[in-house]
């Protein structure tokens, strides 16, 4: 049987801890793999809202939208468009094949430090 609270944790925990590697990363000048853990932790808080909204354990998928929907959160439309943007950082931190501009390290600091406050605005909804 799984332990649905257990799963709520991990997922918040690794979540927080995504963001904090993601900041070391930027700290480094890894601009791609820092937006790519961004986006893991993205991914990771609505997958709590999911076991806890459900009570099972949450699919695997990545993408940040889909996991909102199935999570049943209400997403204001600022949020909507910011999780939109987070999704390529899945693609481009899998793929060889760079799918984006580059960005710079000023665009960054700025994906992360919204990524901050989402995962604070998902936090205070579990």
């Amino acid at each position: 049987m799984v332990d649905i609270v257990e799963q709520i944790n991990y997922w918040q925990n690794g979540a927080l801890e995504d963001l904090e590697a993601a900041k070391q990363l930027i700290s480094g000048d890894k601009i791609r793999h820092s937006l790519f853990f961004a986006h893991l932790s993205l991914e990771k808080i609505p997958k709590s809202h999911i076991c806890k909204s459900t009570g099972k354990i949450a699919p695997k998928i990545h993408n940040l939208i889909r996991l909102a929907e199935v999570a049943g959160l209400s997403l204001p439309d600022d949020k909507i468009d910011f999780m939109a943007e987070m999704n390529e950082f899945n693609l481009e931190g899998r793929y060889p094949v760079p799918f984006l501009p580059p960005i710079s390290i000023e665009e960054a600091k700025d994906y992360i430090q919204k990524t901050e406050e989402a995962l604070q605005w998902f936090i205070k909804r579990l």
